[in-house]
C-alpha cells in the first residue's frame, strides 16, 4: 500500500468538507469529529457536477452522510451509496490520518 499526502488535518473544517485534486480527479474530503475523516468522489452523479465537498454533513438513522447541494440526495460517507436511490453511488477512497496529516491510501 502506498500513501499520497493530501493535506494537514486542520485544513479540513470540523463538520465540513473541502475538495482536493488528485491526479486529475476531484475528491471531497470530510471531517466528522468523533467519527474521523472521509473521502468520496466530488462528482454528484445525479446533479452532474463536482459539488459534494460543499454539501451538508449529517446522518440518517445513524448513517453518516453528505447531502448534495444540488438535489439534496444523501450519500453515505462509509460506502458511497445514495440513500434515496441505492443503485446510485460514488466511489469511497481509503484514508490514513497520521502525524497531523491526511493521506490517501492507494
Amino acid at each position: 500500500m502506498s500513501l499520497m499526502r493530501l493535506c494537514q488535518l486542520d485544513e479540513i473544517p470540523e463538520y465540513g468538507g473541502m475538495a482536493a485534486l488528485v491526479e486529475g480527479r476531484q475528491l471531497a474530503l470530510f471531517n466528522l469529529p468523533g467519527l474521523g475523516y472521509f473521502a468520496l468522489d466530488n462528482w454528484d452523479p445525479l446533479g452532474h457536477a463536482q459539488v459534494l465537498s460543499r454539501g451538508i454533513l449529517g446522518d440518517i438513522k445513524g448513517e453518516p452522510c453528505v447531502a448534495s447541494p444540488l438535489y439534496k440526495h444523501h450519500y453515505s460517507l462509509k460506502d458511497g451509496r445514495c440513500l434515496e436511490q441505492e443503485e446510485v453511488s460514488v466511489k469511497v477512497w481509503p484514508l490514513v490520518a497520521r502525524d497531523g496529516q491526511l493521506w490517501l491510501a492507494q
